[in-house]
């Protein structure tokens, strides 16, 4: 089986680069459903779809798994955007259970420290699953933590840090957030094709499409400007093609 990486990449050639967030709301009802309609409608201008706690907490692991064999059945990627971050033994049965639902990657939060990290990558590759870790978040308080000067051998910014334990532990790429395209170039610069980069915050945000892909970016990751526009189609589709650089 080829890996997370690489299938991710190949339906991106003829999908595009846009991966839906769908993340809704929690007055939103029939999620399950809402969201095989998302994938029903939408795949054609889509290389994946990211489910995180707006449907993980609410859902059964049945609905889950049935929304993933779908994404499959037209070859989208699933990624579990949680964050995650805890102590080895936690990761590894997390992630046990999240590819038991049909995920493909799960989104893991680097402050874990490196060597879990490295760990958890290793546990993933071997069933060829990918790990994204956030290097720099969307929301304009991010600068916070984010931007925070850190001491690890040298002084840097934290998240030159996780930029720097995302190429060592050889993740398969890393979360930069569409509103700080000079970031997006920066991890890009230094990255070169080691790693991918997957940015949110197009659109509702303020992230510019156009704009970060020419900074760097690999992968638009959409929620808001695609699940609340008046025609979804008609936005992926405009979306997708500015992921092609047109």
């Amino acid at each position: 089986m080829a890996t997370f990486k690489t299938r991710l990449s190949e339906i991106s050639k003829s999908q595009g680069k846009v991966i839906l967030a769908n993340d809704y709301d929690p007055s939103i009802k029939n999620l399950e459903a809402k969201t095989l309609d998302n994938i029903k409608k939408l795949h054609p201008f889509l290389c994946g779809i990211k489910l995180n706690f707006h449907l993980l907490l609410p859902l059964s692991g049945k609905e889950i798994l049935k929304i993933n064999k779908m994404a499959h059945r037209y070859g989208l990627q699933s990624i579990a955007d949680i964050k995650l971050n805890d102590i080895g033994n936690t990761n590894r049965v997390t992630i046990e259970n999240l590819w038991n639902l049909g995920f493909d990657a799960v989104i893991a939060n680097p402050i874990m420290g490196l060597d879990s990290l490295k760990n958890l990558v290793d546990s993933s590759h071997k069933h060829d699953k990918g790990v994204i870790t956030l290097c720099h978040m969307s929301a304009p308080e991010a600068k916070l933590s984010y931007d925070m000067e850190v001491k690890m051998g040298k002084k840097q910014q934290l998240y030159q840090l996780f930029l720097d334990w995302a190429l060592t532990a050889k993740v398969d790429g890393i979360v930069v957030g569409a509103t700080f395209p000079k970031i997006i170039r920066y991890c890009s610069k230094k990255a070169g094709k080691n790693l991918s980069i997957f940015s949110p915050g197009v659109g509702t945000q303020g992230g510019n499409a156009n704009e970060v892909i020419s900074a760097g970016t690999n992968y638009l990751i959409v929620g808001r400007t695609i699940l609340n526009a008046k025609n979804p189609v008609n936005v992926a589709k405009e979306l997708q093609l500015q992921s092609f650089g047109k």
